[in-house]
């Protein structure tokens, strides 16, 4: 099969994969929440309490996915622990308790994985949940932790690309042949077990990873980066589809995603302001500011509203009322 062949049967399969499609349409912009689902702005830990029950409720609303993020340690000096859980083991508990919602990670630090038994992972999740798994990869931002972890924080970007190869050989592959200065090589003697449900599984970049963004277009299926100010939105989105044309072809499509926190306040005609990784807005602003997202070419946003005061099923009935008929889940 040729390179143009393999690139179009991928594409079909990453169409018909649930957590995929339900996100991800040319023209289209869905709304997904990044984990806990709890508002918490001045500790460093949600409480974790009535999670599958809000998980369900988001479910329920329509909401497009939930995003779970990788923080393996609690550092003081950074504070934020995420959703306290690992998200691997998390997703699968998620997964039997919702029926449709995309469940994906924003994102893995993939160069503090061993990507074999990622892919392992992520392929068994992907089958438990129906094909609704969506794998978000970054390269961390805690220079921190990586001495934990015995790895130069300076050879992060190097260690991506090569898990990266490492991963999509054994997930997309059958008996595949790599080698890997990092991470182990085959020669075509061992296969994974299990494949994704539908033959393919999403790779997007949570943030730039320390590559280009030539390098995320041709090698990776979509990009989620930090919302620029509102009115760099066109040229932020521009960018992006223009090198996936370059990358790819006229024709190919390759999702782009927005995410950040939200402080979300009761009146709803407040506009709509940029802060410290995110925004503050009313209801009615936001969604303003979502359909010139759209307009753009922006096909999906993140939410994290943990920094707001309200209380979190509160903001998920409002948002669901105000924002998602706008922007339902595909």
């Amino acid at each position: 099969m040729n390179a143009l062949a393999e690139q179009d049967s991928m594409n079909t399969a990453l169409a018909q994969q649930p957590g995929y499609a339900r996100l991800f349409s040319p023209g289209k912009l869905t709304v997904g929440l990044i984990l806990p689902l709890e508002t918490h702005p001045n500790s460093p830990a949600p409480t974790m309490r009535d999670h599958i029950a809000m998980a369900q409720k988001a479910d329920e609303l329509g909401f497009a996915a939930l995003w779970m993020r990788d923080v393996p340690f609690y550092d003081p000096q950074y504070g934020d622990v995420g959703q306290v859980f690992d998200p691997v083991p998390y997703i699968a508990y998620l997964a039997a308790f919702t029926r449709r919602i995309a469940l994906g990670t924003a994102g893995i630090v993939l160069p503090m994985r061993e990507p074999m038994l990622l892919a392992k992972q992520v392929a068994s999740l992907d089958q438990l949940s129906g094909g609704r798994m969506v794998l978000g990869l970054s390269s961390g931002d805690r220079p921190a932790e990586y001495p934990l972890f015995g790895i130069d924080f300076e050879t992060r970007g190097d260690r991506f690309r090569d898990a990266y190869h490492v991963f999509k050989a054994v997930i997309e592959q059958s008996f595949p042949t790599f080698s890997s200065p990092r991470f182990g090589s085959s020669r075509g003697t061992h296969d994974l077990i299990p494949k994704p449900s539908f033959g393919a599984l999403p790779t997007i970049a949570v943030g730039r990873a320390q590559q280009s963004l030539a390098y995320i277009a041709k090698n990776m299926d979509g990009f989620i980066g930090s919302s620029p100010l509102p009115q760099q939105l066109p040229a932020f989105a521009t960018q992006w589809h223009d090198q996936v044309r370059e990358s790819c072809g006229f024709d190919h499509f390759k999702p782009l995603g927005i995410g950040g926190f939200l402080d979300l306040v009761e009146d709803p005609n407040e506009p709509l302001i940029r802060t410290r990784g995110g925004f503050r807005s009313g209801s009615k602003s936001l969604a303003t500011f979502l359909r010139d997202a759209q307009a753009a070419g922006v096909n999906h946003i993140a939410l994290n509203p943990k920094v707001s005061w309200r209380p979190y099923s509160e903001l998920m009935d409002e948002l669901a009322a105000e924002v998602l008929p706008h922007f339902p889940s595909n």
